[in-house]
């Protein structure tokens, strides 16, 4: 499926919609991220190698969504959300995308092969992931916040 059918699928199922901004949605997913990450160091810890991975991958992803609802836009789709990134903030999307990849090959596949050395790599990426995402949102202005919300509109429609 096309990201232009995606977008309008999701547009008639208020999947994808531009919403006010909020400040305390996107702090609520920041301490998500922030959860997650740390959840991702333990589980590491104790050697649970796939949980570790997919709980990197959510914190990446809950800080896209911190900067979504920061903007106002409601994403409840992994693809879009991660393409917006890229096609809206100008933010490279490759460690999401990357780490969305690896979190759908540990956690369905029986046969993956996880390595001390691969999750410690995605942890680290997912610590310079959440800090920049987390630095652009704490940069953000009101008219940064506008200009994204007119992009998006345009982008969206």
């Amino acid at each position: 499926m096309s990201i232009e059918n995606l977008i309008s699928k999701l547009k008639k199922e208020k999947k994808l919609l531009i919403v006010e901004p909020s400040k305390d949605i996107s702090q609520a997913y920041m301490k998500k991220s922030l959860k997650s990450l740390k959840s991702s160091k333990v589980l590491f810890k104790i050697k649970n190698l796939e949980d570790s991975i997919a709980l990197a991958y959510y914190s990446m992803y809950f800080a896209l969504l911190s900067l979504l609802f920061r903007v106002g836009i409601k994403s409840e789709n992994h693809t879009i959300s991660i393409w917006l990134l890229r096609e809206l903030f100008e933010i490279d999307n490759k460690p999401i995308k990357k780490a969305k990849k690896e979190r759908i090959d540990k956690q369905y596949y029986v046969d993956s092969n996880v390595l001390e050395q691969e999750v410690k790599g995605m942890i680290r990426d997912t610590e310079n992931f959440v800090t920049i995402l987390f630095n652009f949102i704490e940069t953000l202005k009101q008219d940064d916040i506008d200009l994204y919300r007119n992009k998006a509109t345009k982008i969206l429609s």
